[in-house]
């Protein structure tokens, strides 16, 4: 089965300080993204409905883009979240790359659809 990338971008009214902690801290991201993490250095440990993954944090620089490996991945993938405040809007574009099987395409980009709307609910838009 071939993999594909995929780009998503959203809009927030958030800041990027505010989405980078959502980001990054045990505290924000059972909030929007998992049921549990523990994080250990580098290595993030996600538990999602009892069934746990790990995923080291290979780039982070605050406040701009964070980009996560699983370890199940295959080499190259990553998942990224990119954010940039609009010039024009003041609003924050947050972009994020993932990757999936081509025939779940559809699927992840429904599950980010409803991850955002939760995460946006908790960021204040």
């Amino acid at each position: 089965m071939d993999r594909t990338k995929i780009n998503l971008e959203y809009i927030f009214r958030a800041s990027p300080a505010i989405l980078y902690t959502f980001f990054t801290t045990p505290a924000c991201l059972v909030r929007w993204f998992c049921d549990e993490v523990d994080i250990t250095d580098s290595i993030f440990t996600f538990v999602w409905s009892g069934s746990e993954e790990s995923a080291e944090l290979v780039e982070d620089i605050e406040e701009e883009r964070i980009r996560f490996h699983f370890e199940d991945y295959e080499e190259g993938e990553y998942l990224e979240f990119e954010m940039q405040r609009s010039p024009v809007t003041g609003e924050t574009i947050l972009t994020i790359v993932d990757y999936c099987d081509e025939d779940e395409v559809d699927d992840q980009k429904q599950l980010w659809d409803s991850q955002m709307k939760q995460l946006r609910q908790e960021t204040g838009g």
